[in-house]
């Protein structure tokens, strides 16, 4: 999805609470946006709480398949 909920400009992010509650009110006014959403991301990141926290995603985001990290890693670096 795309979203101003973190920074208050467009970003493409992976859905969660936070997006889904303050996204559809976000106001274009980066950086201030930014500013004042910064403490709630370093205190979700610090309690691991991935439902507010940013989730950036790129445009091929949807081609990541689950799986263990080091096996991931390894087929990315063609050790399989």
């Amino acid at each position: 999805m795309v979203t101003r909920a973190f920074t208050g400009r467009p970003a493409r992010a992976l859905r969660n609470r936070f997006t889904d509650t303050y996204g559809p009110h976000a106001p274009l006014a980066y950086p201030a946006v930014h500013h004042l959403t910064a403490p709630i991301r370093a205190a979700a990141a610090a309690r691991g709480d991935a439902e507010s926290i940013n989730l950036w995603a790129g445009t091929g985001y949807a081609a990541a398949r689950p799986g263990p990290a080091g096996v991931i890693l390894r087929t990315l670096a063609g050790c399989n």
